[in-house]
């Protein structure tokens, strides 16, 4: 089929590359080694016009809705200005945050789609790879002070020439890694994803017609543009600001970020200035991740049905002063940023929302993906990691509790199943339920955050652990109270029990475990004014008021 375009046939194709962003990324997941990828869902998968232009993104990792096609972009400049257009049947891989978009962890692959000696697209997708070298056991040391203690930095290679996997790259990975095996199954299976998103991408063309499509492709850009100004042209025009804090080293409210975001008429513009300088520890976010965080917010403030494209980014401007934590400069340490700083962004921008948008906006959810990563030898002497991202309470919304337990804003993963971990790694999982006393009061209450403990069986390792909230509790709204902040205990094998800082590694051996307490959800509107019913259910359930 060819020729003009209507708008049945528009809808169709639109439609048709969502999905099969989706289908994209369960191709990864059914194929990954990792527990990570394949339990946890860290990853995100998406797809690209000829142009660079994002046109299809699944609903997978909020974190990577800016990066994602930021990285894409910036790695196809990279590739022209030496000459190395991705030819036809081949993929590149990339790692680098300066490049790609958000931190070493996330290996991108990205292949470009050609029809008939012509360029039509890319497919890429983004997979967190739980090791990729460094100084830590997870890739994300809390101390980094720089880049390269995070792990191996790729620059663009090769992945797929002639659609054979070019065996150098995967070793040059494998030889980086404490878990070479899973690295080279996880790269297999974003090249499967890949696959898959150039197949759908090439049925369409052979259906409608390159010309169809494209047309398509640009009435979706369009629409997503349009339903966009439309959701801005119904917020109320003002000028406000808003900050937020992170916490140091030292676990010290000291790191600062603020926004002055400007809404008129169907246009949104966000000046980060005043947003303290990058520091010499990973909580560094590059510019892609904090897209992401403004991306995110005015989506779930606006209509988040918007079709997921470059249109419906159009009417969004970011200035973020460069040599900041929200734009640092290479080779600044990011591992954190993508985690963390992303979603104390999140709050930051929701926050000055809620000043224009009053009632659309919940009450601050635990700001932390609570990150845990262990590895190092068990008893046979061979090499292991885990990494997990943990959920936390959800902000009350103004109609409606909060969620217990579960991953918000930037993180859509899952917690690994208990099975997964005990059956392959050298772990005991001796405690997974709620924080029963983390939930932030209010007419509606907070989610409360979890409680999960890692202990080890044999062999010996580190653990390191990420968090945030843990000085800083999350706030309620409207009236509604504070919930509890998050906690880090070690529990030596002889029952000698120490806590432990947010962001710190620590050698452990057998007996020993680690008890990650995550923060709840701030509460909205009066405790007063609570339904008793809620209450007494809350109470029979187990779960009390933060103190």
């Amino acid at each position: 089929m060819s020729g003009a375009l209507d708008p049945i046939t528009a809808e169709l194709i639109a439609s048709a590359l969502v999905y099969a962003s989706e289908e994209m990324g369960i191709a990864v997941r059914d194929a990954a080694y990792s527990p990570n990828i394949k339990e946890r869902l860290d990853h995100s998968c998406a797809l690209f016009d000829a142009r660079g232009r994002l046109v299809a993104q699944a609903e997978h990792i909020p974190v990577h809705l800016g990066s994602l096609p930021w990285g894409l972009r910036r790695t196809l400049a990279w590739l022209d200005e030496r000459g190395r257009a991705l030819a036809p049947g081949a993929m590149v891989v990339v790692n680098d945050p300066y490049l790609a978009g958000t931190h070493l962890n996330d290996v991108t692959v990205i292949r470009a789609i050609h029809h008939g000696g012509r360029l039509v697209g890319y497919a890429a997708n983004k997979a967190h790879h739980t090791d990729v070298g460094g100084s830590v056991p997870g890739s994300m040391p809390p101390d980094a002070r720089d880049l390269f203690a995070e792990g191996a930095v790729l620059t663009p290679l090769p992945l797929v020439r002639d659609d054979a996997v070019v065996d150098d790259t995967v070793e040059l990975l494998r030889a980086n890694s404490r878990t070479p095996d899973a690295r080279a199954g996880d790269l297999r299976a974003q090249i499967a994803g890949n696959y898959v998103g150039e197949r759908r991408f090439l049925e369409l063309v052979e259906r409608y017609g390159i010309t169809v499509v494209e047309a398509a492709l640009d009435k979706a850009l369009a629409d997503g543009e349009r339903r966009t100004r439309a959701a801005l042209r119904a917020l109320p025009d003002g000028v406000v600001e808003h900050e937020d804090v992170l916490e140091d080293e030292r676990g010290e409210p000291t790191i600062v970020l603020r926004v002055r975001l400007e809404k008129r008429g169907d246009a949104l513009a966000l000046d980060y200035t005043g947003t303290s300088p990058q520091r010499a520890m990973p909580l560094n976010a590059v510019y892609g991740v904090t897209l992401s965080g403004v991306y995110y917010a005015v989506r779930a403030v606006t209509d988040p049905r918007i079709p997921m494209n470059d249109g419906s980014f159009a009417p969004i401007a970011v200035h973020v002063p460069e040599g900041t934590l929200l734009n640092p400069r290479r080779p600044a340490p990011v591992s954190a940023g993508n985690v963390e700083t992303s979603m104390r962004n999140a709050d930051l921008v929701l926050g000055a929302l809620a000043q224009l948008a009053p009632g659309r906006v919940p009450a601050q959810s635990g700001g932390s993906m609570n990150n845990v990563m262990i590895g190092g030898l068990d008893g046979a002497g061979r090499t292991w990691v885990f990494y997990e991202t943990n959920g936390c309470g959800m902000g009350a919304r103004p109609d409606a509790d909060g969620i217990d337990g579960i991953h918000v804003h930037m993180t859509n993963t899952l917690n690994t199943p208990i099975e997964a971990i005990e059956r392959q790694l050298p772990l005991f999982v001796t405690a997974y339920e709620f924080a029963e006393t983390s939930a932030g009061d209010g007419t509606f209450r907070g989610g409360s955050g979890l409680v999960r403990a890692f202990a080890l069986r044999d062999g010996s390792a580190t653990a390191s652990l990420l968090a945030e909230r843990h000085t800083v509790r999350p706030k309620g709204t409207a009236g509604g109270k504070d919930g509890e902040p998050g906690a880090h205990v070690l529990v030596r094998r002889g029952g000698e029990v120490t806590e432990l800082p947010a962001k710190t590694s620590v050698a452990l051996e057998p007996g020993d475990a680690i008890i990650v307490r995550s923060a709840g959800g701030g509460g909205y509107g009066d405790p007063a004014a609570r339904d008793s019913a809620a209450r007494a259910r809350d109470h029979a359930n187990g779960i009390e008021p933060a103190p």
